[in-house]
C-alpha cells in the first residue's frame, strides 16, 4: 500500500506524462507501480505452470499500457486502473500458449457459411438478416443456428479488460458487469460465459445483435451501423443501453 504522499506523487507523475509523455516518466511510474504487477503475478501463477519472472516481465506492457492510457482528471484510482490491464496481459500470454477450443467441423462450416451469405443477404435486403431468415438461408433450425453462434462464441475468449461506455462520463470494463467484481480473468469461467449469454437474451434483438458484432465479432461501431443500416450515434446509445440492461440483469441474477 502506498503512504498518502506517495500516492499524490505518483498521481502528479500520471498527469505530467499525460501533459508530456516521456520514456524516463514512464519508466519512474512502472518502477513506482510494479507493485501491482508482482501482486497480480502471483495470483496468476498459482493456477498455471508459468514462471512468476515471466508472468513479471509480461503484466509490465499491461501497466505501461494503463500508464499510457490512464486520466487522472476522471477521478478514478491508478491500481483499480491498472490490474485489469496487467491481468489481460498475462491472460493473453497464458491463452497465446494453450491449445485453442476445438468445436465440431459442422459447426466450423456453418459458421463460415452463416457469416459469408449473411453478408450477402445484408447487402440485397439491405439490412442484416434477422435469426429467422438466417436459419431459413442456411436450411437449418433456429436452435441450431443458436448452437453455432454459442460455438463460435466460445472458441474466443471475450477480453474482460476492453473499456466500455456504461455511463457518459464513466468508462467501465466489460468484467465490470459481472456479479464478482473480484474475478478479474480475462478469459470468462464457463458458469459466467453461460450467465452473459443468458443475460443477452433478455435484450430486445436489436439491440443484442449491436453487442454482438461489436463485443463477439469484432466490428467497429461504424461498422456495425453501416451493417445494419443504422447512424453510429444510434449505435452507441443502443450499446449504453444494452450494457445497462445487462448490468440489471445479471445484478438481478445474484
Amino acid at each position: 500500500m502506498y503512504a498518502q504522499g506517495e500516492k499524490i506523487e505518483s498521481l502528479e507523475l500520471l498527469q505530467r506524462y499525460r501533459e508530456k509523455p516521456t520514456v524516463h516518466l514512464r519508466n519512474e511510474l512502472v518502477r513506482r507501480n510494479v507493485g501491482l504487477v508482482r501482486k497480480v503475478a502471483h495470483q496468476v501463477s498459482r493456477r498455471c505452470s508459468e514462471p512468476y519472472e515471466d508472468l513479471v516481465q509480461v503484466g509490465c506492457l499491461g501497466l505501461i499500457r494503463a500508464v499510457e492510457r490512464f486520466d487522472v482528471g476522471r477521478g478514478h484510482s491508478f491500481s483499480s486502473f491498472a490490474v485489469p490491464y496487467i491481468r489481460g496481459e498475462m491472460q493473453h500470454y497464458l491463452r497465446d500458449r494453450s491449445s485453442s477450443v476445438r468445436i465440431p467441423r459442422r459447426l466450423q462450416e456453418l459458421a463460415r457459411r452463416g457469416r459469408r451469405v449473411g453478408h450477402e443477404a445484408a447487402q440485397d435486403m439491405g439490412h442484416a438478416p434477422c435469426e429467422k431468415e438466417l436459419a431459413n438461408i442456411l436450411e437449418i433450425s433456429s436452435e441450431e443456428l443458436r448452437q453455432v453462434k454459442l460455438a463460435r462464441s466460445n472458441r474466443i475468449p471475450l477480453s474482460l479488460d476492453a473499456p466500455v461506455n456504461v455511463q457518459e462520463d464513466a468508462t467501465f470494463c466489460l468484467g465490470d458487469l459481472l456479479p464478482d467484481h473480484s474475478y478479474q480473468s480475462f478469459c470468462l469461467a464457463e458458469e459466467d460465459r453461460m450467465r452473459l449469454q443468458q443475460a443477452l437474451t433478455h435484450l430486445e434483438e436489436s439491440t443484442r445483435q449491436i453487442i454482438d458484432f461489436v463485443f463477439f465479432q469484432d466490428l467497429t461501431q461504424t461498422e456495425t451501423a453501416r451493417r445494419l443500416g443504422l447512424s453510429p450515434m444510434t449505435v452507441s446509445r443502443r450499446i449504453t443501453k444494452g450494457l445497462r440492461e445487462l448490468w440489471g440483469v445479471l445484478n438481478t441474477a445474484l
